[in-house]
């Protein structure tokens, strides 16, 4: 067979070690393998796109970003660009395609599928918020980047005796300020699926202050907390989506904590490292695993579907499934996250009592 490639969307650690897999199944199964560039604008105008050989692959495994380029480029916006994205799979002969992406790419996949071309998904994405896989590639490297940021801020925060305030990526869901916050034993957690008041976070950071003198707080940069104004930008990508880097949650939640108690409070937007940097462990084989699978479900046929990890198997889910839902935060982290803040307060009150 002949197959295509793309990655699409933001980067994450995780996306080469997944070309990597697709490319060494292919060719087991003696098929050609064409990397579409930059995302979906691979496949836009005349195309860009290049066949894959052992020297494009070698040596990619443990690198960070993709070596295809990425965009959030969205061609499902018009008609006229979708036909250009058939007529570059058809003019390369491409038998069946591989994306690796989040939502956003997912749903240009799903249009089209249905519009009767293979194509297979692999999810990716820091977010982990595509439903029905436990994990997507990246969310695992970057819980590990916000964990090492919150031991490193620990150890300032109680120095200065200050408040810390955590800003993480996380649009719809809040995985991985909850992973990474409980990961990195932050005393208070915001995002987007709870309602937060200001006068909440304030009680709590108060009553924190008093009893241990520093606190760690997370936030998701897509989490409203009520009786903070929100500058919403009116830029929005291709996806229409807000951008929220000019949001800034954490700054403004540092600033109104810091002058309704008069405590020091800084902020730390964890920003791009987030996406940067080689993969984990479990990232590389989890992208190995769901790459060299997509790879086997265009031979069996088995296409409009995307890789899942459910436990400990692999298996395909129908795109309609997964596009248009968002994968929200377990109910039951928050009890585990509740249970530490009820045991430190009556730690605290108990101390004060001796």
């Amino acid at each position: 067979m002949r197959l295509g490639v793309l990655t699409g969307g933001g980067d994450c650690p995780g996306l080469n070690a997944a070309i990597r897999a697709i490319a060494h199944r292919a060719w087991m199964f003696g098929d050609q393998l064409y990397g579409f560039r930059e995302g979906w604008a691979g496949l836009l105008g005349d195309g860009n796109a290049s066949l894959l050989g052992q020297e494009e692959i070698a040596g990619i495994l443990h690198l960070g970003g993709t070596i295809l380029g990425s965009s959030r480029t969205n061609p499902a916006r018009s008609e006229s660009e979708m036909r250009q994205v058939e007529e570059n799979l058809r003019r390369r002969d491409i038998d069946g395609l591989v994306t690796i992406g989040g939502d956003d790419t997912l749903s240009v996949s799903a249009r089209l599928s249905a519009r009767g071309f293979a194509v297979v998904g692999v999810p990716k994405t820091i977010d982990n918020d595509v439903p029905h896989t436990d994990y997507c590639i990246g969310f695992d490297t970057a819980t590990d980047i916000v964990g090492e940021a919150l031991d490193r801020l620990h150890t300032t925060a109680e120095s200065h005796r200050r408040v810390m305030v955590v800003e993480v990526m996380g649009r719809d869901a809040g995985w991985l300020a909850m992973v990474g916050g409980v990961g990195g034993g932050a005393d208070l957690i915001i995002i987007p699926e709870e309602r937060s008041t200001l006068d909440g976070v304030v009680h709590h950071v108060q009553h924190r202050m008093e009893s241990r003198q520093f606190s760690i707080v997370v936030v998701a940069e897509g989490a409203q907390v009520e009786g903070i104004e929100s500058t919403t930008s009116s830029s929005v990508d291709q996806f229409g989506h807000a951008l929220l880097a000019t949001r800034g949650i954490g700054t403004r939640l540092a600033e109104a904590i810091e002058s309704r108690l008069g405590v020091e409070a800084r902020v730390t937007v964890l920003g791009h490292v987030q996406r940067g940097g080689s993969p984990s462990m479990f990232d590389r084989v989890l992208a190995t695993r769901m790459g060299a699978t997509a790879v086997d479900y265009l031979h069996e046929g088995r296409v409009g579907v995307m890789t899942a990890i459910q436990g400990l198997e692999i298996v395909p889910v129908a795109f309609a499934d997964v596009t248009g839902h968002n994968r929200t935060v377990d109910r039951r982290f928050f009890r585990l996250v509740e249970q530490f803040n009820t045991v430190e307060e009556s730690a605290a009150s108990h101390s004060h009592h001796t």
